[in-house]
C-alpha cells in the first residue's frame, strides 16, 4: 500500500524472542488498528480493504502479522493467545498513535477484547486509546467452546499425549498443527464467563451461515457486554470470512460511523 512503512517489532526474550511485522501508515485519527484471525495474515481481503480505505479518507492505519503467522517471524506452533495478545498490546503500544477503531476479525475478536482489558489493567486513558471496536465473526475462547469440543477422542489423545495434533484445513494447502500449549494457554484466558467492559462503542457483524464460528456464540457474547454501547448485525447470507464486496461495505460503514463518533 502507497504511504505505508514496514516496521520490524522485536518482542520477548531468550525462547520467546519472536520478529513482528507491522504496516503502518500516518494520517488523520481516529486511527485505523486490524486484528487478523488464527492462521490469517495481514494481505487478507478485509485486511487491505480497511488500509485502502484508510488511505482515501486520509487517516492512519496500522495493520501487522502476530508471531508465526505472515511475515512475521517465530514458529506458528508455538503461538498461544497469551503470545498473540502480547504481540498485539506491543504493536498497539509502540506504533499506534492517538485514538484508535479497533477491527478484530474471528480470532483477532478474542484478542481485541484482551487488548482492552490489558489497556484498563495499564489504566491507558492517554493519547493512544481503544476509540471503537468492530468485530467480524468474533471467537473468543473459541479453543475451548468451539474447537476442543468438535475435536475426535483420537485427535484429543494425540494433542494430550504427543502435545500435538495436525489438523486439515478447509481454507489453504496442508494441515496446520493444533498443540497443547494452545488449548491450556486458551483455558487462561476465557472471557465469556463474566462480564466483559469495553469502555467504548463495539460493532458486530455476523454471518448466519458461518460454519466455523456460529450466530448463537456472537450471542452469548453480546450478553457478556451489558455495559457498553453494542450493536449486533446478523448477516442472513453471510458466511465465516465476510469478505464479499457487500461484507466489506458493511464493515467500512460500520467504521467511518464509530470513526464520526470520536
Amino acid at each position: 500500500m502507497i504511504g505505508e512503512e514496514l516496521i520490524k517489532l522485536e518482542i520477548g526474550e531468550g525462547k520467546d524472542a519472536r520478529s513482528v511485522a507491522v504496516r503502518s501508515s500516518a494520517g488523520a485519527v481516529p486511527g485505523i488498528f486490524w486484528l487478523g484471525g488464527f492462521k490469517s495474515d495481514m494481505r487478507g481481503t478485509k485486511a487491505e480493504a480497511l488500509a485502502a480505505h484508510a488511505a482515501v479518507a486520509g487517516r492512519a492505519c496500522v495493520r501487522f502479522d502476530y508471531s508465526g503467522h505472515g511475515e512475521s517471524g517465530g514458529a506458528f506452533e508455538r503461538g498461544t493467545i497469551s503470545r498473540w495478545a502480547e504481540d498485539a498490546l506491543t504493536v498497539f503500544e509502540q506504533v499506534a498513535k492517538g485514538p484508535q477503531i479497533v477491527i478484530g476479525s474471528s480470532m483477532g475478536g478474542w484478542i481485541a477484547l484482551l487488548l482492552a482489558r490489558a489497556l484498563a489493567k495499564r489504566g491507558k486513558n492517554g493519547n493512544t486509546k481503544m476509540a471503537g471496536l468492530v468485530l467480524i465473526a468474533p471467537a473468543p475462547d473459541f479453543t475451548e467452546t468451539l474447537m476442543w469440543p468438535a475435536l475426535s477422542t483420537e485427535a484429543k489423545r494425540e494433542i494430550e499425549g504427543k502435545g500435538m495434533w495436525m489438523r486439515p484445513s478447509a481454507y489453504d494447502d496442508g494441515p496446520y498443527p493444533i498443540t497443547l500449549d494452545l488449548i491450556e494457554d486458551g483455558r487462561k484466558n476465557l472471557l465469556l464467563d463474566k462480564p466483559i467492559e469495553i469502555g467504548c462503542p463495539v460493532r458486530i457483524l455476523q454471518g448466519v451461515l458461518d460454519p466455523d464460528v456460529p450466530w448463537q456464540h456472537a450471542l452469548r457474547l453480546v450478553s457478556c457486554l451489558a455495559q457498553d454501547d453494542v450493536v449486533l448485525t446478523l448477516i442472513k447470507d453471510g458466511d465465516h470470512r465476510l469478505s464479499r464486496p457487500e461484507d466489506i461495505e458493511r464493515l467500512l460503514r460500520a467504521v467511518d460511523e464509530l470513526a464520526a463518533e470520536v
